[in-house]
């Protein structure tokens, strides 16, 4: 049991985490933390250059305050490049590229990649993902790589 479970900790630490860039307020609350719509910067950990930044509902009040609320399964996303860009090695066609937690047990907000090759583009997408049932509502962003340094993919 423990050589199944110490190697998902450990892949769980290991994961990309948000860099909070800012916040504002939408709905004031008496008890707890307000409403609010959160920006967090997710770097690329495969691609050296690219950053995504997304925003995203935080729900406030007493569930936000102890960690229990379900925030809005709403996104946005847009990528950007930061720097020069480069590949440490070939990317797959589509990968996750992160996840957090966005309600205390069945709901994650990820964000994958996918490769266009015709177009030597980088195409982010977010969504809210449930246990049970996901969320349609999504936003996608492209990042365009200079065709001098095709994209390596496996």
């Amino acid at each position: 049991m423990r050589r199944i479970l110490l190697p998902l900790l450990l892949a769980s630490f290991a994961t990309a985490q948000a860099e909070p860039i800012g916040e504002v307020d939408t709905v004031f609350k008496w008890i707890g933390p307000d409403h609010k719509i959160v920006v967090e910067a997710h770097d690329d950990p495969k691609v050296q250059g690219i950053t995504c930044y997304t925003s995203r509902a935080k729900t406030g009040g007493i569930k936000g305050a102890l960690g229990v609320a379900e925030d809005r399964s709403e996104a946005a996303i847009a990528c950007r490049q930061v720097g020069p860009i480069s590949f440490a090695k070939p990317l797959p066609e589509q990968e996750e590229v992160f996840s957090e937690r966005i309600s205390l047990v069945f709901k994650k907000l990820r964000i994958v990649r996918m490769v266009d090759r015709k177009r030597n583009t980088l195409v982010y997408l977010t969504y809210a993902e449930r246990l049970i049932e996901g969320s349609p509502q999504n936003s996608v962003t492209a990042v365009p790589v200079d065709r001098a340094m095709p994209i390596p993919v496996k």
